[in-house]
């Protein structure tokens, strides 16, 4: 049905552009005075990365459960 090399292809090819999207991101600027009810509030990095890595690990575990678990039976 699908051969390994598109697969890994398709994954890299997601990787890449999840990874380079956020570049494009424009920050909004801080203005002295807010009149929202919301606040800013500074997450730290390896809490981020550890959110992004286990989100990453869970596609890449359906994927593997969609593509070779079910295949394989």
């Amino acid at each position: 049905m699908f051969s390994k090399k598109i697969i890994w292809g398709n994954l890299a090819g997601l990787i890449f552009l999840t990874g380079t999207s956020a570049v494009a991101l424009a920050e909004m600027p801080v203005h002295s005075e807010q009149s929202s009810q919301f606040h800013h509030i500074e997450q730290p990095l390896g809490l981020k990365i550890g959110v992004a890595i286990a989100g990453l690990a869970l596609i890449g575990l359906e994927l593997w459960w969609f593509l070779v678990y079910i295949a394989d039976e």
